[in-house]
């Protein structure tokens, strides 16, 4: 009977602690869901702030390896996949593959001259395309989706001084404060339009039909920076053209380095705002 008594106490001993432990579990998660409930984003991760960076594309309608550099480009517009980065694409469409069967109305040896100035600056033997290059410091074949992703996070790592850019009754107002150290250097604006579809007619993509975006249709020169400037300021007229549609227009202001060619700063805007 002794030890048969003292079997009893000890299950209900157990049966107590188990009780209490149980209790105070179910306590401590209504708790939890009460606070939830009062202040729903109070669990919620803050929104990461994108870093600017622009990725250019040297690319033509008469190359049959550009079309999926071309759709990179797009991808990396309008998913925006690489996580702390905003990126920002302009499609230079170069020149010197109109000789080879299809002439493509979007190019311009100017261009072609601006991919020139990376063969130099990054030490390359020669033009080619699809080329991509990152904020002017880091080139690949624009195809490669693996590289793409690299380089702009790596870019990402290095913050810009923000550009505010506004569209006024005559133009637009550009402002840019806290300009880190650099070389001289020079301020850009490029006008560039989304959702071209070319069908080519002849040439290497002959047949084809080519979607394209951010197809740079001008590119200007704003201003220049002394290497000891530390703001930029300017208003003006915005380009404009009868061929290009309206509702389709991006204006990009950049600062570059006229040595390295590494991008400082990089902002857009719509032309119509939605």
């Amino acid at each position: 009977m002794m030890g048969s008594g003292i079997f009893l106490y000890m299950k209900l001993a157990i049966f107590l602690i188990f009780f209490a432990a149980s209790s105070l579990f179910s306590c401590a998660v209504q708790k939890a869901e009460d606070r939830a409930g009062e202040d729903p984003g109070a669990m919620a991760e803050p929104t990461a702030v994108r870093e600017p960076v622009l990725v250019e594309l040297f690319t033509s309608e008469g190359c049959s390896s550009c079309p999926p550099g071309d759709r990179q480009l797009a991808f990396l517009e309008k998913q925006q996949p690489v996580g702390g980065a905003e990126v920002i694409t302009l499609a230079f469409h170069v020149d010197y593959w109109n000789r080879m069967g299809w002439a493509d109305k979007y190019s311009s040896a100017e261009f072609s001259e601006r991919q020139n100035s990376y063969v130099e600056r990054l030490r390359l033997t020669s033009s080619y395309t699809p080329q991509m290059v990152v904020d002017g410091q880091a080139e690949f074949v624009g195809s490669d989706a693996g590289r793409a992703s690299d380089a702009i996070a790596k870019a990402a790592a290095n913050p810009k001084p923000r550009v505010d850019f506004k569209l006024t009754r005559s133009g637009a107002d550009v402002e840019i404060g806290n300009i880190p150290k650099h070389e001289s250097a020079t301020v850009y604006l490029a006008v560039a339009e989304d959702n071209i579809v070319t069908d080519v007619k002849s040439g290497e993509n002959g047949g084809l039909k080519l979607p394209h975006i951010s197809v740079v249709r001008k590119l200007n020169t704003i201003g220049q920076l002394s290497n000891t400037a530390t703001s930029f300021k300017y208003s003006f007229e915005l380009p404009s053209d009868p061929a290009w549609k309206k509702d389709q227009l991006k204006y990009i202001v950049f600062i570059q380095e006229n040595g390295s060619g590494r991008v400082m700063a990089v902002g857009k805007i719509n032309a119509v705002r939605g």
